[in-house]
C-alpha cells in the first residue's frame, strides 16, 4: 500500500479541512497516479471531495469510526480492516486527512509526496519523512513550477522494504 500527499515546506497539508492551495500539476499527477486504484479516505476528507461523491474510476474507501455512509464508498471502521480490504487490490493508495495517514503509514512502503515550496496557514501536518530514519527519498519523479511556486513529485520508501 502508498500513500499519496502534498505538503508544503512544513510539512502542512491542510487546514480547516482543506487544501489552501492546491496545484493543478499535482491534481494532475493525482489523477493519474491513482487511476485505477483502491483509495482509502478518513470522513473529513471524503466531505471535501467535489459533492461528497467518490472519486471515479477507483475503488473509494472511507476510514471513519462514525456511523455515517455515502453512496459509493465502502466504509470501514478500523485501519487493520482498510489494510485488510487493500491486500486485495492491485494498487491501494491512502489520500488523507491527517489522522487517517498517521494510523495507516505503518501499513505503507511507499510514499508519493508532492512538496509545494512555500508555507500557509496549517492544522494538519504529514509526518516529516526527511526526519524520520525509516524513510528514505528514492527519487524526484517530476519538478517544475507554477504561479510562481515550485514544487516536486518524490518518491519515499520505506527502507528495507525495496520500493
Amino acid at each position: 500500500m502508498d500513500a499519496i500527499v502534498a505538503v508544503y515546506d512544513d510539512w502542512g497539508i491542510g487546514c480547516e479541512g482543506t487544501q489552501p492551495i492546491a496545484l493543478q500539476a499535482d491534481r494532475r499527477f493525482f489523477r493519474q497516479t491513482t487511476k485505477g486504484a483502491m483509495v482509502i479516505a478518513g470522513r473529513k476528507t471524503v466531505e471535501d471531495f467535489p459533492g461528497c461523491q467518490p472519486l471515479p474510476g477507483r475503488v473509494n474507501v472511507m476510514l471513519t469510526r462514525s456511523k455515517v455512509s455515502f453512496p459509493g464508498f465502502i466504509t470501514v471502521s478500523s485501519p487493520e480492516e482498510a489494510a485488510a480490504l487493500a491486500k486485495g487490490a492491485e494498487k491501494a493508495f491512502v489520500l488523507g486527512g491527517g489522522s487517517v495517514y498517521r494510523q495507516m503509514l505503518p501499513y505503507c512502503d511507499r510514499a508519493y509526496v508532492t512538496k509545494v515550496h512555500t508555507t500557509t496557514p496549517c492544522d494538519t501536518y504529514f509526518p516529516d519523512l526527511d526526519r524520520d530514519p525509516d524513510w528514505e527519498r528514492s527519487q524526484v519523479l517530476l519538478s517544475g513550477q507554477e504561479d510562481g511556486i515550485g514544487y516536486e513529485m518524490c518518491l519515499y520508501v520505506r527502507r528495507g522494504a525495496g520500493g
